[in-house]
Formats: structure tokens, sequence, C-alpha cells
């Protein structure tokens, strides 16, 4: 009786609930101009990409009310990000400043959508009192030799690895950890729990994975993921949103990023300094 009249209390949401639509749509069409402003914006590093955010949310509402509000979070989360250059640099003031950044690139969007849009659809589900499978657990094994095998051949042989500093101080290395592992956990917050959730309310799964994908890679390519960076975050990004659906836990998800990045943080300081962390085989 109570949850059946909260639920009855509960506001509806701002512009009307969310519309399915097919992938090759009008509304298709708004979603991937956003996507390919992410493009321009962090892979070309060129403000034309706000011609192509801006077209697509005005389309996404000409489409459907409801996906031009959540395309509208979406714009407004990039344009946040797009304020700072995300290029790997550890100096204590950009080490602050894209702390603070990225945490409103987050909680700005989430703030308008329940407090504004009073909307529900971005959460950050957790299992609680379901334990990890033996396939999940598995695939954390998984996870971690895959990233040991790949990883450094990435960074050394494409020389990716100079896109980061060469680490010398404890303060050094001790923000590069924290900063790769930071900047992990936001992604699963802000590509997975917003920006996949969003487009998921109005397209198919693997519409909205791809197009979350290429605003996922386009971010890690201007982070410093470049040469053939792509061919594994590409795999990377559409694999995350996998586990999040399937695992329906947000702390499995990160645990996932989190074991990639610490090898991530390896295979850099390994490549700047070979006689440090000399576990790998390439």
């Amino acid at each position: 009786m109570d949850a059946a009249a909260s639920r009855e209390n509960t506001p509806s949401p701002v512009l009307g609930p969310p519309v399915p639509l097919p992938t090759v749509s009008t509304g298709g069409l708004a979603a991937a101009l956003v996507a390919a402003a992410a493009v321009l914006l962090f892979g070309l590093l060129t403000p034309w990409g706000y011609v192509p955010l801006l077209a697509g949310v005005g389309l996404g509402l000409l489409a459907s009310r409801p996906l031009g509000r959540d395309l509208g979070l979406i714009a407004l989360g990039l344009a946040i990000v797009d304020t700072i250059s995300v290029a790997a640099d550890i100096s204590w003031p950009h080490f602050f400043l894209m702390g603070a950044v990225l945490s409103a690139a987050v909680v700005v969007p989430y703030a308008l959508h329940r407090t504004v849009l009073r909307d529900d659809a971005i959460r950050y589900p957790r299992r609680r009192g379901q334990p990890w499978s033996v396939l999940e657990w598995g695939w954390l094994v998984f996870v971690l030799l895959a990233a040991w095998f790949i990883l450094p051949r990435y960074f050394i042989h494409s020389g990716a690895y100079l896109n980061w500093p060469a680490v010398e101080s404890p303060s050094e290395i001790g923000r590069l950890f924290i900063g790769v592992n930071a900047v992990g956990i936001w992604d699963e917050l802000f590509f997975i729990c917003m920006i996949f959730t969003l487009l998921r309310r109005h397209f198919p799964f693997w519409t909205a994975n791809v197009l979350t994908s290429v605003i996922f890679v386009s971010f890690l390519w201007e982070l410093g993921y470049r040469s053939w960076g792509p061919l594994l975050t590409i795999p990377f990004a559409l694999v995350q949103a996998v586990v999040f659906t399937k695992s329906r836990s947000l702390p499995y998800t990160i645990t996932v990023h989190l074991l990639f990045d610490f090898i991530v943080f390896c295979s850099i300081v390994h490549a700047h300094h070979p006689q440090w962390l000399p576990f790998f085989w390439y």
C-alpha cells in the first residue's frame, strides 16, 4: 500500500517519460550528432564540435521531447568537461582543477536530472547481499591477465606512454596513481551511469552502447590513448556497458575498470623507467 502510494505520488518527469525510438530515425540522427560532437571536441580539439552538439539536442527535441531532455544533459556534461584540457598533466594546479571539473560534469547533470527534471534514471546500482558469481570472479582474473599481456605492448611499442609524464618523485608517482584510478571511477559514473543509461532509455542496447563508446573513446584519445589505442579502448568501452548491464552492480563494474587501470599505471611507469616494475613480458 505504502509503496504503491509512493509511486503514485512521485512526480512525472518534466517533458514526459522516455520514448523508445528506432536506430534509423530522426532521434537516432540526433544522438549520432551528439556523439560526433565528442569526436570533434576531444578527438580533434576543435570548438566546431559545438555545432553538432547543439544541433543534436535541438533535433532530439523535435524527435521526442524526452530524448531532447536527455541529450541536453549529455551535452551539458560534455561541455563542462571541455572547459579544460584533459591531457595527462599531474601538476598540482591541474590535478585539482581536473578533479573539480570532472566532478562537476557528473554532479551538475545529476542534480538537474533529479531536482529540475524530476527524473531518476541516473542511478548507481549495488547488489546488496548478492556475492559475485564464479563467472564474475573469473572475468576479473581474465581482465587482469589480458591487461598485463596487452597494455605494456601498446604503451611501449606505440610510444603512447610519452603522453603521460615520466614520474620521478614519490609525490608524482602518487598523483599519477590517484589520477589514473580517479579517472577510471569517473569514466563509469559519467559514460556508463549517465550517458549510456540515458541513451539506453530511447534506443536498442547496441545502439546506445556504440554511441556511448564513440564519446568514451574520444575522451580517452585526448587523455593520451592515441596511436592504435582505439583498437583497445573501443572494445573495452563496449564491454564495460555489457558488464554493467549484466552485473547490475556499479562496484563490480568499477572493480573491472580499476584492475585494468592498475596495469595502465604500472605500464606507464615501467615504460618511462624500464628498471622499475620489471614484471612485464613484451
